[in-house]
């Protein structure tokens, strides 16, 4: 089922969401809706606040361009982004690589705004997954980046929280406009 799209100014993108416990079928069911919304939306990534939900759980798809990373490791071992996507994932936890780099990212829930954001370049995250597995998935390029992009909605952190300041200012009167 294709979910609304919470959009900025709505206060649970603001909330930290709370942890999965229990794996239902119901939650299963959620994380095909988050699947078939993302790509109704022509989006890489989609969080569980996006749609109203305050818990963690998000989905990233970044198989429409294999070229997107230069590496991909689970559990420690080489990996195909076929065989992993789309990856949806409950209570991440992320370390993060030392050496940054400036991409430009959007987001569903902020329609209109893409802006250069400064983040690792590498990301090691340990990931829950609904089949109750948890998997250590190690990337960089855009799946890195959505990774976080996608554990910072959890978090209750939207990326125009990570722009310069210049940046800010630039597109302060737009997101105003955003805001109800």
């Amino acid at each position: 089922m294709i979910l609304d799209i919470t959009q900025y100014g709505n206060p649970i993108l603001r909330k930290k969401c709370r942890k999965v416990t229990e794996v239902t079928e119901e939650l299963k069911d959620f994380g095909e809706s988050l699947i078939e919304t993302m790509v109704n939306a022509q989006g890489v990534g989609l969080a569980a606040p996006q749609v109203d939900r305050d818990i963690q759980m998000a989905v990233v798809d970044v198989s429409h361009d294999p070229e997107c990373i230069s590496y991909l490791k689970v559990d420690g071992e080489e990996a195909s982004l076929d065989d992993w996507m789309p990856l949806v994932f409950i209570n991440p936890v992320l370390e993060l690589g030392a050496v940054k780099e400036s991409a430009t990212e959007g987001c569903l829930s902020i329609d209109g705004i893409n802006a250069d954001v400064r983040r690792p370049i590498e990301v090691k995250a340990t990931l829950e997954l609904l089949d109750g597995r948890k998997i250590v998935v190690e990337a960089d390029g855009l799946l890195s980046r959505a990774i976080q992009h996608e554990t910072d909605h959890l978090n209750g952190i939207l990326f125009v929280d990570r722009l310069s300041a210049a940046t800010k200012l630039s597109i302060r009167r737009k997101l105003k406009l955003l805001s109800f």
